[in-house]
């Protein structure tokens, strides 16, 4: 199971580049690792994801606005922040292969191996019992079931501890009773677990200036939180408000992979909410419903949504779920929610010498907010919407195609426009139906090889409508709408394209989804 959803991941991989959704960042000089570029199809898809969520957060929320703050700031704020001297990864080398892990991932990976153990006894029991299999009491009952699941608590409890006590040693020690292997050399030859500091430095001035020493940003948060009193004053906004921020951000991971999963440069979409201390684990529970009611309104599948409860709070945190999506490699983080108290600002009034506090107009008292931040990475839900998308279908009379059946709002293009020979006027009159449209959908117009191939090219990049012109066109002003995922076509009216597209394809429609 696991090498065919190997496998899998590999052909999307390679779908990702052959259709322009993701090529590897200076490949002509055999790339740079973990950092990947975005082609024509992909920076549009990516763009109309970022779109979904600043509109739900500063469209749908009176109290929401946006800020774009600069990617180099002063070093101190990273000092206040934590990140310089906490901002770190576990690391465990192995002396045969000569290849470093994260040594938490490698201690997630093994209990999810024992997660798959008992999803296969169900799986078993579930094909010999048929319909009258109860899952629930057979996990409670079945011995095998039991005994994973009595191994993988005991992890799961000392990992957790080991985590929360930021104790190397233990981790090295769990490393070694699980028989956690390397799996490239396949032994057991580990060094101890050491901690290293996933922050980028550079410096900005001359040498002759005395050079400052900065940091590029390893989240976009505190970018946010410094301006917070700005935003707050010139805005007028009154407790509880929230700003939201989409820019990128820099770790230098050093095990990165699972192609655009885990990069060194990628993008975020973060939203920090202004609370009252007290109303902040209220405010936590309805952002983390929100946050996942947004992720299912793409239609992608209920069941591929879980939360996670973190079991290590980070140190400035008194809540912290994640919405942990199903990749081919398993369920994995795609957002985060956190409460994270009054913690940064506290921090920043500190090192800054500044007041920072809110005057609250109700309670007549001055006080530094708490705050709940949902964080989102661009590239994880990137990734997410195209493994959920890709389907590679058998046709009948032995024909198959490979079809992207992405959220249509999300899709780069939204509609082709085919004109059936490329003579007789329909170029012409199908030239006159991109130029209709274009103001509102990115419209292609395609003429090259039989209507069959085009097509098919447009399943592969996702396009949910392909509108054909074909001789009737030139006597009724009617067309052909051929819709993606079922592949039905229908005759309608040229005049009626637009509003039957803009139904389907616009954000609105997600949007007064989450709004109802």
């Amino acid at each position: 199971m696991a090498q065919q959803q190997d496998d899998v991941f590999k052909k999307i991989v390679s779908h990702a580049k052959e259709y322009g959704f993701v090529f590897q960042s200076s490949e002509i000089y055999d790339g740079l690792s973990a950092v990947y570029d975005y082609g024509q199809n992909g920076v549009e898809m990516k763009n109309n994801i970022k779109r979904y969520w600043w509109e739900a957060m500063t469209l749908l929320h009176e109290n929401i606005v946006g800020i774009d703050s600069a990617i180099f700031m002063h070093p101190t704020i990273w000092k206040a922040s934590g990140h310089v001297d906490a901002f770190n990864d576990p690391l465990i080398d192995n002396r045969d292969s000569k290849k470093r892990y994260r040594a938490d991932v490698l201690i997630e990976d093994q209990l999810a191996k024992y997660d798959d153990k008992i999803a296969k006894e169900v799986a078993k029991a579930k094909k010999r019992f048929g319909e009258s299999f109860d899952e629930a009491m057979f996990l409670q009952t079945n011995a095998r079931v039991l005994e994973v699941a009595a191994k993988r608590d005991a992890l799961h409890a000392r990992f957790a501890k080991a985590m929360n006590d930021n104790d190397l040693d233990e981790l090295k020690n769990i490393i070694v009773d699980e028989e956690i292997v390397c799996p490239i050399s396949g032994t057991r030859n580990w060094t101890d677990v050491r901690q290293f500091n996933l922050m980028f430095k550079t410096e900005m001035g001359s040498t002759a200036d005395g050079a400052m020493t900065v940091y590029l940003r390893p989240e976009t948060a505190q970018g946010i939180f410094v301006n917070y009193l700005n935003v707050q004053k010139t805005g007028r906004m009154r407790i509880p408000f929230g700003i939201a921020q989409i820019g990128k951000a820099f770790r230098n991971e050093i095990v990165a992979r699972q192609f655009i999963f885990r990069m060194r440069e990628f993008e975020q979409m973060e939203m920090q909410f202004f609370v009252r201390p007290g109303e902040e684990l209220q405010w936590f529970a309805r952002w983390k419903e929100w946050r996942l009611r947004w992720h299912k309104a793409l239609g992608m599948g209920d069941e591929k949504y879980r939360y996670h409860d973190h079991d290590k709070l980070a140190h400035y945190a008194n809540a912290a779920t994640d919405i942990e999506f199903l990749m081919p490699f398993g369920f994995k983080e795609v957002e985060g929610i956190h409460s994270r108290t009054n913690f940064d600002l506290s921090q920043h009034e500190k090192y800054s010498g500044k007041n920072i506090k809110y005057f609250d107009p109700e309670l007549n008292e001055n006080y530094v907010p708490y705050v709940i931040e949902t964080s989102i990475g661009v590239d994880r839900m990137f990734l997410s919407v195209l493994c959920s998308s890709y389907e590679e279908q058998e046709l009948d009379g032995g024909d198959r195609r490979v079809v992207l059946h992405l959220p249509e709002a999300l899709a780069p293009v939204k509609c082709a426009v085919m004109p059936l020979v490329k003579k007789d006027g329909l170029p012409e009159k199908a030239r006159q139906i991109v130029n209709d449209l274009k103001f509102d959908f990115a419209t292609h117009y395609d003429e090259k090889d039989s209507i069959g191939k085009r097509y098919r090219r447009q399943d592969a990049i996702g396009t949910p409508f392909c509108i054909t012109v074909d001789h009737q066109t030139l006597e009724d002003n009617t067309v052909t709408l051929r819709e993606r995922d079922s592949m039905a076509q229908t005759r309608v009216n040229i005049s009626d394209l637009h509003k039957l597209i803009h139904d389907r394809v616009s954000l609105t429609a997600l949007l007064r989804k989450l709004a109802d």
